[in-house]
């Protein structure tokens, strides 16, 4: 009950820094009314934070590098919960950016230590489901989230969200300090891969960018592609991105079932999902009933990939655990900025339709490079060096 009780702790950690990432978009007209600003820089608040995302992770994840996972998550949340509560208080423009930058700054580190921390938590055999549980509070932020959030807005002000996430992160940081192991760097056999190898590393950190280049190429302007391709009325797209999100859910689940024994084979499965459903998006999209069946399959194999993914860098990680997950949380933050320009530039070109044809050829691009995992592996080339585990005190 204390490994699962952790676990529910970090899921909802997950679940309130995905939410506090992209909560000013539901919460655009109120920000930009209150404080007298555009909306495009209430805009700049998400592409900011994602841009700090990028450029911090791993140098600040290289100098936490000897922090014990216990004492660095508490401190995150310290900094996320203070930084949300200065959110609520800004009554300036300028002192709200500065407290997204030092957000963005805590969740750069967090998303590097945050799945080797949960995995420490069992035994081997249970890690796949337990990263696999994780990334449902994830998941959830964009289903439940950013619509709750939307909703306090509305109802008490934009101010109002902020206060409720630093709430939540106060909760959270109670249990971990109350319940989490405490174990110094070294202790835990997650701290390096199971069976670490380089070259397999180095094409997990391209595919990562390529795969969800294709994803965001297409989702950032999913909704302009419903209503003008679909034929969808502005008053369905929420319903549909709602089946959206419910599909993503089931991905998460599904891959944690395969994301241990098969994590090679899930990828390749996920990712030529992807790559079936961003074609299907754009051949049948004009349809209404294919267009949220593609929709929802392309969130299903984004999901599933971000839940194999983070097994698999357990798996090979060359090194520290923690910074080849900021390598491969960068490369996704990479993702995310790359698929949203070049979805912006198709926009304003060959049409919002074109976007998800670019989506479905940058993800064949991306199952091109897992496909060839096993020939760029590193044991093929030299023999592997067994890392023996240190002894772990593994809640069990």
């Amino acid at each position: 009950m204390r490994a699962w009780t952790v676990l529910a702790a970090l899921m909802l950690s997950t679940f309130m820094y995905v939410t506090t990432e992209t909560l000013p978009i539901g919460l655009l007209p109120q920000i930009a009314g209150d404080l007298g600003i555009s909306q495009s820089a209430v805009g700049l608040l998400v592409t900011a934070y994602g841009l700090v995302v990028v450029l911090s992770t791993i140098p600040l994840t290289k100098a936490t590098a000897r922090w014990p996972r216990r004492r660095l998550l508490a401190v995150l949340l310290v900094v996320s919960v203070v930084a949300n509560v200065l959110s609520a208080l800004a009554a300036s423009y300028p002192i709200l950016l500065l407290a997204r930058v030092v957000v963005a700054l805590s969740q750069a580190v967090f998303w590097a230590v945050v799945t080797p921390a949960a995995a420490a938590l069992f035994r081997p055999s249970m890690r796949p489901r337990a990263v696999a549980l994780l990334y449902v509070g994830s998941s959830s932020a964009t289903l439940v989230g950013v619509p709750a959030g939307t909703w306090l807005g509305q109802l008490g002000g934009w101010r109002v969200p902020f206060v409720a996430l630093s709430v939540l992160g106060v909760a959270v940081l109670a249990v971990l300090l109350a319940l989490m192991p405490n174990l110094a760097v070294g202790e835990s056999d997650t701290d390096h891969g199971t069976a670490p190898d380089a070259g397999r590393y180095r094409v997990l950190v391209v595919f990562t960018a390529l795969m969800v280049t294709g994803a965001f190429t297409t989702f950032t302007y999913v909704t302009p592609f419903l209503t003008d391709v679909s034929g969808f009325s502005s008053a369905a797209v929420g319903p549909v991105l709602l089946v959206r999100g419910l599909a993503g859910l089931a991905g998460v689940v599904l891959a944690g079932l395969f994301a241990g024994s098969r994590g090679w084979a899930a990828l390749v499965v996920v990712t030529a999902g992807q790559a079936v459903a961003l074609s299907a998006q754009y051949a049948f999209g004009t349809t209404e009933v294919a267009a949220i069946v593609a929709v929802s399959a392309a969130a299903m194999a984004l999901s599933g990939m971000v839940t194999v993914l983070g097994a698999r860098v357990l798996q090979v990680a060359p090194g520290s655990t923690d910074m080849a997950s900021a390598g491969t949380s960068t490369a996704f933050n990479v993702g995310i900025t790359g698929g949203a320009l070049i979805g912006s530039l198709l926009l304003t070109t060959a049409g919002v339709r074109s976007s998800a044809l670019a989506g479905a050829a940058l993800t064949v691009v991306a199952l091109g490079f897992v496909l060839a995992e096993p020939w760029l592996a590193s044991s093929r080339r030299r023999p592997a060096v067994p890392v023996e585990p240190a002894s772990s005190s593994v809640v069990r």
